[in-house]
C-alpha cells in the first residue's frame, strides 16, 4: 500500500502573475485541484514540504484545507524553476479510494543477458491502471541470461496484484541484441609518414 503524504493547504484568493510571485516569496506553491466533475479548487501548498513530496514517483497526497475534509490527490503537472528546480506550480487531480487511476510507472531492468549481448530498453515508462493506494513505485524486468534476439513485450511484464496494463501489450519493451562493433579509426598521417611517402614516390620516378 502506498504511503500517503499529508500537505496542509490554504485557500487561494489572489490570482495573476503578481499574486503568484507574492505566494512564492512566502515559500508557498500555487496549486489547482480538480477532478470528478467538480469546480477547480485553488490552493497554496507549503514550499519545502511540497518539494520533498514530489521527489517520489506518483506520490499520493492528502491535501488538508482548513475547515474541509482532506482530499486524496495525485500530481498531474508539476512546473519547476529551470535554474533552481524549485516547484512553481502544481496541478493536482483528486482521486478516491477504490477507484482505478491511470498513471505512468518507470520500467527498470535487472540482471545481465548472455555474454556478448546487451539489453536495450525501448520503453522507459509504462501506463497502468491502479488503485491510488496500490500504485507500484516501478516495474522490474529480469533479463538474466537471455539470448540475443529475445524480446519482452509489455504484456509479458509482471504486474502487482490489482494493477492492470493500460498500454499496448504487444509493444516491445526490451530487446536483447549483439552490440555493433565500433569502427576502427585509422591513425592520422604524421609529417614523417608524408616524408616517407614522398621519398618512395621519388625513388619510383628515378627507377623509371
Amino acid at each position: 500500500m502506498a504511503d500517503v503524504i499529508t500537505l496542509k493547504a490554504g485557500k487561494r484568493t489572489e490570482f495573476g502573475k503578481g499574486a503568484a510571485r507574492r505566494i512564492r516569496r512566502a515559500d508557498l506553491v500555487p496549486a489547482v485541484m480538480y477532478g470528478h466533475g467538480t469546480d477547480p479548487i485553488h490552493v497554496t501548498l507549503p514550499g519545502h514540504a511540497t518539494l520533498l513530496a514530489l521527489r517520489a514517483e506518483n506520490p499520493l497526497l492528502s491535501i488538508e484545507v482548513e475547515g474541509e475534509e482532506p482530499q486524496l490527490a495525485l500530481p498531474k503537472d508539476v512546473q519547476r524553476d529551470i535554474f533552481t528546480g524549485f516547484v512553481t506550480h502544481v496541478d493536482l487531480i483528486t482521486v478516491r479510494r477504490g477507484e482505478k487511476v491511470t498513471v505512468t510507472v518507470s520500467l527498470r531492468v535487472e540482471g545481465e543477458p548472455e555474454q556478448g549481448t546487451v539489453a536495450t530498453v525501448d520503453v522507459n515508462e509504462v501506463e497502468v491502471n491502479a488503485d491510488p493506494l496500490n500504485i507500484p513505485e516501478s516495474l522490474t524486468v529480469d533479463v538474466t541470461d537471455l539470448p540475443a534476439g529475445h524480446s519482452i513485450t509489455l504484456g509479458e511484464v509482471a504486474l502487482p496484484e490489482g494493477v492492470e496494463l493500460a498500454a499496448d501489450p504487444e509493444a516491445v519493451a526490451i530487446s536483447i541484441v549483439i552490440p555493433a562493433a565500433e569502427p576502427v579509426e585509422e591513425p592520422e598521417a604524421t609529417d614523417e609518414d608524408a616524408e616517407a611517402a614522398d621519398a618512395e614516390a621519388t625513388d619510383e620516378d628515378t627507377e623509371e
